[in-house]
Parts: C-alpha cells; sequence; structure tokens
C-alpha cells in the first residue's frame, strides 16, 4: 500500500522504448515472471515471481523456461490486484507471499509474461526499463512511477511514443496477447498515425543528450 495518501493507487506512465543507451542498463537486472490468473476489461489478478539480480537473461527463451531456469533463485513473489487504467492511474493491491507459494502458481497456471527489468534514475525520476522475453520479444518499455499524478515529464529522447492507456501494451494484455502476434500491425499504425503522448499533464518537454 502506498504511504502518499493515495492508498492502492498507483500513477505511472508507459513508453515504448527504442535505442536505450547500454550504459542505463543494470549489469545484474531482476528478472520477472508473472502469471494472469485473471484480466478482463483492465481488471486483473495477478502472480509475480521475481528474481532480484541476476546477469544475461536470454530473452528468446520462453515465459515458462525461464521460471523454471532460475525457479531456485525467486526471492521475492506477491499477488496484485488490479483495477483499469484510467489516465495514468491505475488501482493496484499488492501483497507479498512466501516464494515457494508464488513460483508454484506461476508454473501451474494463466497467461504469463516475462521480462527483464533496468532500473535507471532520470532526471528527478526513476525510471524502469522494461525488456520482454518469449512470445513479447523484442518488445521494450519504459515506465516512470510517482506517488501522485505523473506531471511535467522529462521524457527521454529513447521513449518513441506513449502506450499508458493502450491495453494492448498492459501487462495482462501483453500475457494473452503476446506483441509478436500483432509487432507488424502496430508497426504500421504507428508510421501511418505517428508518436503520440498524453496532454493534460502539465509541461512535459523531451530530455535530449541522454
Amino acid at each position: 500500500m502506498s504511504d502518499t495518501g493515495y492508498g492502492d493507487f498507483e500513477f505511472e506512465r508507459r513508453f515504448v522504448a527504442r535505442g536505450v543507451p547500454p550504459e542505463l542498463l543494470d549489469a545484474a537486472p531482476a528478472l520477472i515472471v508473472q502469471s494472469y490468473y485473471l484480466a478482463d476489461a483492465g481488471f486483473a489478478l495477478r502472480v509475480r515471481a521475481q528474481v532480484s539480480s541476476v546477469p544475461g537473461v536470454d530473452v528468446r527463451s520462453d515465459e515458462l523456461t525461464l521460471l523454471e531456469r532460475y525457479a531456485e533463485q525467486v526471492d521475492f513473489c506477491a499477488v496484485t490486484v488490479k483495477g483499469p487504467m484510467n489516465g495514468g492511474t491505475r488501482y493496484e493491491a499488492e501483497r507479498e507471499i512466501d516464494p515457494l507459494v508464488g513460483v508454484e502458481m506461476v508454473r501451474r497456471g494463466g497467461a504469463r509474461v516475462a521480462k527483464v527489468r533496468h532500473s535507471v534514475w532520470l532526471g528527478e525520476d526513476g525510471w524502469v526499463v522494461d525488456v520482454f522475453a518469449g512470445a513479447n520479444a523484442p518488445l521494450v518499455v519504459a515506465e516512470v512511477e510517482r506517488g501522485g499524478p505523473v506531471t511535467d515529464l522529462a521524457i527521454p529522447d529513447f521513449c518513441v511514443t506513449e502506450v499508458t492507456t493502450d491495453p494492448r501494451f498492459a501487462n495482462d494484455g501483453l500475457a494473452h496477447t503476446p506483441y509478436g502476434r500483432w509487432a507488424r500491425a502496430w508497426e504500421a499504425e504507428l508510421v501511418r498515425d505517428g508518436p503520440r503522448f498524453l496532454q493534460g499533464f502539465g509541461r512535459d518537454h523531451r530530455m535530449t543528450g541522454i
């Protein structure tokens, strides 16, 4: 639960990322494999298994293979209930559970998604860069989260378009309909319509020279 006065509400913005400078990426990032037992109209029930630090993850491997390969190193698991995204705000209640139980739940059920998570501090914000594995490779999504609405954001140049409100890029959406199935159509859409960034969030600006 958040201690910012907003309870279990999370505030985030998400972007498709291209050409992230290698020096910003962790040598030993976190590996996350999560399973969605429910994902419908923005509501989701998720179980996450995480290895906090692991080098050399092969993102070409499928989700279950990654879980099995690193199961004994999982050091954090949680069950999370989510509500629909509304303009960068989403209800998200996360509760930690025993890793042994969490791994078995991810192993046994739900639609899975796996990603390698890099953490980096840019300007005044902490960002995560998620490099997706398996059926969602080679998708990379950069995300910033705050304790309140994400306004006046310095957006790095490697963020090519915003997908905060696009359900296709939500993790529950990617678990059930992986990026690899519709990447070509989306790329054509991006060329046709151009990049998009949410309006009404103060004075966003581009962060150059990264």
